[in-house]
């Protein structure tokens, strides 16, 4: 039961706001923790908004995964593993140095090229890289996606990037980011099981809004099905921009 002394105004927003989170994760794939912490820890304490957000992202992350099937899923954690796997240990590993490297310069040194880069390509300078160039678009935006991904919690920005520079059909697109966002989703549920940050008081809330993120995502996945490639790249471009922009400002403002 939840234990929450929140006026009826503010739950009202948080569901709305989750419902938003959830419609953008579905339509383009990413986005939901950014749209749900930005919006929820105005409203809330910041480790409550944190706590907010923690099931409905594993939960939708793992719906996103599966969304073709386990084969399917499967079938894209191989084609994309090298990346797959150098995020999840580079997670890992700055996790340990999260004293060591201030977020706040993380956020601009990522925030900046991921705002230039989106905004160059809507404005049609397209950066289009061949299957030759994989590897190391792996390697590279992989360890850069892992590093913030440890210290900040942000790691979707960079794996959106990669998709997008080697112009990876939507489908499998949607699929890979709901496997790399999973295993980030599993990662923090983890850690704020141990830090207390999703505790008894908590996880009701958390697990409460589930069911808008999920309705949320149900209806951008329609929008997204409708979507040919070009209309569904320009929407993933658009919403990193604002991601970017983000970055910045968090970057700027702590």
């Amino acid at each position: 039961m939840l234990d929450l002394d929140l006026p009826a105004s503010i739950w009202l927003a948080v569901l709305a706001i989750t419902l938003l989170a959830g419609f953008v994760k579905g339509a383009v794939g990413f986005a939901m923790p950014m749209v749900m912490i930005s919006g929820i820890g105005s409203l809330v304490a910041p480790e409550l908004a944190l706590a907010a957000l923690i099931l409905p992202t594993l939960i939708a992350n793992t719906a996103q995964a599966l969304r073709g099937g386990v084969d399917a899923a499967v079938a894209a954690a191989r084609a994309h593993w090298p990346y797959v796997a150098i995020v999840a240990v580079f997670i890992v590993f700055s996790a340990q140095l999260v004293n060591l490297l201030p977020a706040r310069v993380l956020f601009l040194a990522i925030g900046v090229p991921v705002t230039l880069f989106a905004v160059l390509q809507l404005g049609g300078r397209r950066i289009r890289l061949s299957g030759h160039h994989q590897t190391a678009l792996s390697v590279g935006l992989g360890i850069v996606a892992g590093l913030i991904g440890g210290v900040s919690g942000v790691w979707g920005p960079p794996t959106v990037i990669y998709l997008t520079s080697l112009d990876t059909p939507k489908d499998e697109q949607l699929r890979v980011q709901g496997i790399v966002y999973g295993i980030g989703a599993v990662m923090l549920t983890l850690a704020h099981i141990g830090s207390g940050v999703l505790n008894a008081t908590t996880l009701p809330l958390s697990a409460l809004l589930v069911v808008p993120a999920m309705i949320g995502m149900r209806i951008g996945m329609g929008v997204s099905g409708r979507m040919d490639q070009n209309r569904f790249r320009q929407a993933t471009l658009a919403v990193l921009v604002i991601a970017g922009l983000n970055l910045v400002r968090r970057g700027l403002m702590g």
